[in-house]
């Protein structure tokens, strides 16, 4: 199926609450933008991306490509999305079922690298050729972007940092919790949103925005929290460093608006990495929710 020229660039960003689509012109300027809550089950919310992408180009009067940023991947071994938290994804061929439905080739990438991409594009990443942006909200997730180009991995799961195992873990850490995907100690469980919550407030809590007012007003059990959360993010990372070396750390997600994790997961992070200096800076994310939305759009060229 070939996709004509287009007039601009269409983004979708697929969350658990919300579907956001964004269009932006040849000079990436924004025309619109509009959210929609996410419908209950697939069907639904495979309906509600074509119709939202039909809405937009009757109002701009032109055609747009489309590219979309779910939390999982299209697997290249069955086509089948894999690896999502917003389980009714898993297991279908959404790529081509959005593209049936609007009759155009489809692009669809993890929304993560998403992210990184608009970051590394013209965002906190600007200029460095490796780039790993980090997701830290809801869940736990990561992207990797090597001179522009997002790297996706031989599975399509370079980035998935939310699902390996919290690195030199403390004997109260473990085993860990059983984390959604069905193993115990993953990052995600302890450096998301309900992970800071849970550490804090115990297995019921799901919501951290209350632990850094507590933590500011003095309540010593939040601010333990909030230092355990840091010293958690800092040893993942310090594996990443590790490993991949990137040349910036871009934080995104909503616990990116953490202010002390800017100063200090940085100094923590240089008591884990293999270095005799430790220099990689850790940036909060440029264009704030609109990141993912745009990398969305980046998956494909500027019309003209």
């Amino acid at each position: 199926m070939q996709t004509p020229p287009h007039d601009f660039r269409l983004g979708v960003d697929l969350g658990g609450t919300k579907i956001e689509i964004a269009a932006l012109a040849a000079d990436n300027t924004p025309q619109l933008r509009h959210r929609v809550p996410t419908p209950a089950g697939y069907d639904a919310t495979v309906r509600a991306i074509a119709e939202l992408v039909r809405e937009t180009e009757a109002k701009l009067g032109g055609r747009g490509s489309v590219g979309i940023g779910i939390p999982g991947v299209i697997s290249p071994a069955t086509g089948l999305v894999k690896n999502a938290n917003s389980i009714a994804l898993n297991g279908h061929t959404f790529d081509r079922d959005i593209s049936a439905l609007l009759a155009r080739e489809v692009r669809v990438e993890n929304d993560a690298n998403c992210f990184a991409l608009s970051e590394a594009v013209d965002g906190a990443g600007v200029g460095a050729n490796c780039v790993f942006g980090v997701i830290i909200g809801t869940g736990c997730g990561g992207g990797v972007v090597i001179n522009g180009k997002v790297l996706r991995g031989r599975h399509h799961i370079t980035g998935e940092w939310g699902h390996t195992p919290l690195p030199w873990p403390q004997d109260d850490e473990r085993p860990g919790t059983l984390c959604w995907c069905g193993h115990r100690n993953c990052m995600e469980t302890y450096v998301s949103g309900p992970g800071l919550a849970m550490s804090c407030d115990g297995p019921d809590a799901r919501d951290a925005h209350g632990v850094v007012a507590r933590a500011v007003a003095g309540d010593a059990r939040a601010q333990l929290a909030l230092n355990r959360h840091a010293d958690r993010l800092a040893r993942g990372l310090a594996v990443v460093v590790n490993i991949l070396d990137p040349d910036v750390i871009v934080l995104g997600g909503g616990l990116s608006n953490l202010d002390h994790l800017y100063a200090e997961v940085p100094k923590l992070m240089a008591g884990y990495v293999f270095s005799d200096f430790v220099h990689t800076p850790i940036v909060r994310n440029l264009h704030g929710d609109s990141s993912g939305v745009r990398g969305a759009a980046w998956l494909w060229p500027a019309p003209g």
